[in-house]
């Protein structure tokens, strides 16, 4: 699978657009950009996002290889890894590997996926804010959702529903890793 960045680039070429137009567009860095489209980078989604509506496209542009229009079934054991995505900010390292659950599914409007998060060190000021809502379910371990000034400790089994546009972060609770099925509407 292709990494983001690649796409990034691969799409921003096409449109012809240099990195500082896809920045205006996007209202992300210039830097930011070029790290990502030379792999240096993990991004968090909040900046994907920007970047997706910067280049026109949908976050799912980022997953498919090649879309089909009819049902898509991910038998156990068959969904891959598809990107990592940093949930602590847009400039620090891996620590939500997603795998897609609709991946490849033409004009779909929620993206659900598998997520292993791994412990991680949280950074101040680094929540996530976008377009959307979320659905989280804990199928392991513990996750910590801080959302706006309220903090959720939520274990197997436990879910929690919320408005992305609010500040938000989720990370795994304690030193363990979690694994959480996401269903993110944009």
């Amino acid at each position: 699978m292709e990494s983001a960045g690649k796409k990034i680039k691969q799409l921003r070429e096409a449109r012809n657009f240099s990195i500082e137009q896809l920045a205006e567009r996007s209202k992300t860095d210039k830097k930011f950009i070029e790290e990502l489209e030379s792999d240096q980078r993990v991004p968090s989604v909040a900046p994907l996002l920007k970047i997706a509506r910067g280049l026109g496209v949908r976050l799912s542009t980022f997953l498919d290889d090649d879309p089909v229009s009819g049902a898509v079934v991910v038998r156990a054991g068959e969904s891959q890894t598809a990107l990592e995505f940093s949930g602590l900010g847009p400039y620090c390292v891996s620590t939500l590997e997603f795998r897609p659950l609709a991946r490849n599914k033409k004009d779909r409007r929620m993206e659900p996926f598998i997520i292993d998060v791994q412990p991680s060190v949280p950074e101040e000021n680094t929540f996530s804010i976008h377009e959307g809502e979320e659905f989280i379910y804990v199928l392991q371990g513990e996750i910590e959702v801080l959302y706006g000034d309220d903090r959720y400790v939520l274990g197997v089994g436990d879910s929690i529903y919320y408005d992305s546009p609010t500040p938000h972060q989720v990370q795994a609770a304690g030193d363990r890793e979690a694994q959480i099925l996401a269903v993110i509407y944009s």
